[in-house]
């Protein structure tokens, strides 16, 4: 999946909850992550998370 993908970012105390939305569909996950993880991990784990949302919507 390479479309584009719109991420929030709001940090609690020493979490961060995230919240990405795939802008071709307006698919919508969130989780919880440590304040330290790095940014492309929490890119990856947001785009990882939108495909497997998509297509299990899909079946």
């Amino acid at each position: 999946m390479d479309d584009e993908i719109l991420i929030e970012i709001r940090t609690f105390g020493n979490m961060l909850k995230v919240s990405a939305v795939h802008a071709l569909t307006g698919t919508e996950v969130s989780f919880i992550a440590p304040k330290n993880t790095p940014m492309l991990s929490i890119k990856m784990l947001a785009k990882q998370k939108l495909e497997y949302v998509i297509n299990k919507d899909k079946n």
